[in-house]
C-alpha cells in the first residue's frame, strides 16, 4: 500500500515539479535544438573550468581535460567531413595533445560545434538521406549527424565526471 501511495504521489507530483523548473534551452526541440543545448553546456563548462585544470587528468595514460575537449573538436571536423564539409586548412595531426591553453582549446571548441551547426542547418532533407562510407560501413549524412550529437554528449558526461573530481561545479548545475 505506501509503495502504491508514493507512486501516486511521484506521478501527480512530477508534472508540478517540471512547470516550476526552467528548461534548459533546445530540449525537445530536433536535432537542432538538442546541437544547441550540448553546445552550451559544453562551452560552460569549459569556460567555467580554470585554465589550470586543463591539465588535469584522472589517471596516467586517460586524456586530460583539454585532450577530451580537443577530442571533440577533432571528430565533430572529421565526421562532419564525411558529409561533404572540408576539414579546417589549420587542422595539424596530433593536435589533442598539442593544444592546452583554454583560450586555444575553446577557440576550437567553439569553432567546431558551429560548423557542425551551420552545417546542419544548410543540409536538405534529401541530402540527409545520402550514402555516404565511413570506416568499413557505409551510413547516411543523417547518420553522421547522430554519431556527432551522440558523441559530444558522451564526451560531456565525462567532461562532467572530470569537472566535479576536479574541484569544479558545472555552471548549469543547483550544486
Amino acid at each position: 500500500m505506501k509503495k502504491a501511495v508514493l507512486l501516486f504521489l511521484l506521478i501527480t507530483a512530477s508534472p508540478a515539479l517540471a512547470q516550476n523548473q526552467k528548461l534548459p534551452e533546445g530540449i525537445w526541440q530536433g536535432y537542432d535544438g538538442e546541437w544547441l543545448h550540448v553546445t552550451q553546456q559544453l562551452i560552460a563548462l569549459a569556460e567555467a573550468t580554470p585554465e589550470g585544470k586543463f591539465s588535469w587528468r584522472p589517471a596516467p595514460g586517460v586524456r586530460s581535460t583539454s585532450e577530451v575537449y580537443m577530442h571533440i573538436g577533432e571528430a565533430n571536423f572529421y565526421l562532419l567531413s564525411v558529409t561533404g564539409p572540408k576539414m579546417p586548412a589549420d587542422m595539424k595531426e596530433g593536435m589533442e595533445k598539442s593544444v592546452t591553453s583554454k583560450a586555444e582549446v575553446i577557440n576550437w571548441l567553439k569553432r567546431s560545434l558551429e560548423a557542425v551547426k551551420q552545417a546542419h542547418l544548410a543540409v536538405t532533407p534529401k541530402d540527409l538521406q545520402r550514402k555516404v562510407h565511413i570506416a568499413d560501413r557505409d551510413a547516411t549524412v543523417d547518420g553522421m549527424y547522430l554519431r556527432i550529437i551522440v558523441h559530444a554528449n558522451e564526451h560531456m558526461g565525462q567532461l562532467i565526471a572530470y569537472a566535479r573530481m576536479s574541484g569544479v561545479v558545472p555552471p548549469w548545475s543547483n550544486n
